[in-house]
């Protein structure tokens, strides 16, 4: 049989394709913002959400969703009223977030192979619910990494710039923020709260690598995210092997090839460059 005549592949694919395309979309402003790690942070804060919902029977997406929204408006506050650094809010994310997990599900009298699932992604596992939590949550994530772009890379690349010009700017860092934590939990159930980050940053950099510009780099990260994130799950179908490591791996090797592609590229561009530096001479010396 076809693998789109199972049910559970077709909703695989769907929820596979959502993260590749959300995951490099809020993931190309974190890189602009050097804060590539950020997705490792609230992945673990992530999992204290994802015992909740276990312990509570309720749904784990969404308590993962309210609790790494919570996460990330904490660690903005604390970063940009300055009481300590990022590095320390950031770790405090990674270590509390993780234990707190492990506590809850084990007080709850759950076990912790529960959250191996979230931990590591289980995509063949992706309930119809789990769709539509994913698609609605995907929404709000496209609404905001595209339709506020002008306004989210004005904020990442120069702060005090874009305050000057009169933008929001603690609300559109708090936005990206709450934004990245609802990408974590997009991503939970595909590639892992573990390996999120690697969807958030590779395609951005396999991207830089070819692109100028960017909106040629979101639009380049959006798409080899969405095209790793299916060739993986379309991968793992045949062969016997977890998504999220599939789809990461992929996500690698597509940026080596990026890299090596550059290299030629590179020297095109400032090969261009220098005959156009010399017609401009020739321009000047004839007026």
């Amino acid at each position: 049989m076809d693998l789109l005549d199972y049910p559970f592949m077709v909703r695989a694919l769907i929820a596979a394709a959502l993260v590749g395309i959300t995951a490099p979309a809020i993931g190309t402003y974190l890189v602009q913002r050097r804060q590539a790690v950020m997705g490792d942070g609230l992945g673990h804060v992530a999992m204290t959400g994802v015992a909740l919902g276990f312990v509570l029977n309720t749904s784990p997406v969404w308590m993962a969703t309210l609790v790494a929204v919570v996460g990330a408006v904490g660690m903005e506050l604390i970063r940009s009223r300055g009481k300590t650094s990022g590095d320390v809010a950031l770790a405090m994310l990674f270590y509390g977030g993780l234990a707190g997990g492990v506590m809850i599900i084990s007080v709850g009298g759950g076990s912790t192979a529960k959250l191996l699932s979230a931990m590591f992604g289980s995509i063949t596992t992706v309930a119809t619910e789990d769709v539509t939590a994913v698609a609605v949550l995907s929404a709000f994530v496209l609404a905001v990494t595209i339709g506020l772009r002008r306004q989210l890379f004005a904020v990442c690349q120069d702060e005090e710039f874009a305050r000057v010009t009169g933008l929001p700017v603690r609300l559109l860092n708090l936005l990206i923020m709450v934004t990245a934590a609802v990408t974590v939990t997009v991503a939970m159930r595909i590639v892992g709260l573990l390996l999120v980050s690697a969807m958030m940053v590779i395609p951005v950099a396999a991207a830089q690598r070819v692109t100028r510009g960017f909106t040629a780099t979101l639009s380049l990260a959006m798409a080899i995210g969405l095209v790793v994130s299916l060739t993986g799950t379309v991968t793992t179908y045949y062969v016997e092997a977890p998504s999220g490591a599939a789809i990461v791996l992929l996500a690698i090797g597509v940026f080596m090839a990026m890299t090596a592609l550059s290299t030629p590229l590179a020297r095109r561009r400032a090969k261009a460059a220098r005959a156009a530096e010399e017609v401009c001479t020739r321009d000047d010396v004839k007026v």
